[in-house]
């Protein structure tokens, strides 16, 4: 990854990320309530943050991101099974060069009747991190084409994974900065990742 322009407000905007998903995990008797704080919060970042992924000419008329309205019902906790094969890959991510990163379990759950699975991958690197994209069928039409992230805990998003269990709640999935302005470079979820329902929870497309 390539140097930012300038690493100390970045590393601001990280810490900021971070102590949204702290709040966020201390709130569990509350989610809804703390769902609301949380987009609360990172609309502020987004509108105020010299590192916002908003272009500056634009951040005095933005609104916010677009979100659904909270469904407890998208609040799920999967199981991780480690039986799946550790398949290493890489993401070109242009400017940035490539992202590698290895599958490292799969995320099991029911959504109704339907059985579903996500992979969870492990961002390659120095410290590395846990990363869950993923699509789904509202991608490329209410959602962003490229999907949307629930874990990327190199930047602080994290709901709170564990050894056996991961939460998965739908409500915070939230688009890749790509979404928002085309000079970021993402990676982008995987083909395996795609679910094959509607996910109606969490960031919308950016208008």
């Amino acid at each position: 990854m390539s140097t930012p322009a300038d690493p100390y407000t970045l590393a601001g905007w990280r810490r900021a990320v971070a102590e949204h998903y702290a709040r966020v995990r201390s709130r569990a008797g509350d989610p809804a309530g703390a769902a609301e704080e949380f987009r609360a919060a990172r609309g502020r970042l987004f509108a105020e943050h010299p590192d916002s992924p908003i272009p500056p000419a634009r951040r005095a008329a933005w609104r916010g991101p677009s979100w659904y309205p909270y469904d407890r019902a998208w609040r799920i906790v999967a199981t991780i099974d480690r039986g799946a094969p550790r398949e290493r890959f890489e993401v070109a991510l242009a400017a940035d060069g490539l992202l590698r990163c290895t599958r490292v379990g799969y995320a099991r759950f029911a959504v109704g009747p339907t059985e579903a699975k996500l992979a969870v991958y492990w961002l390659e690197g120095y410290g590395g991190g846990l990363w869950l994209p993923f699509a789904d069928a509202t991608s490329g039409a209410a959602t962003y084409g490229g999907g949307r992230y629930l874990y990327d805990t190199i930047k602080g998003a994290d709901l709170g994974a564990s050894a056996t269990r991961i939460p998965l709640d739908f409500n915070y999935a939230y688009n890749p900065s790509c979404a928002y302005d085309a000079q970021w470079s993402c990676p982008l979820s995987p083909p395996e990742n795609r679910l094959p329902f509607a996910v109606t929870a969490g960031e919308r497309a950016p208008p």
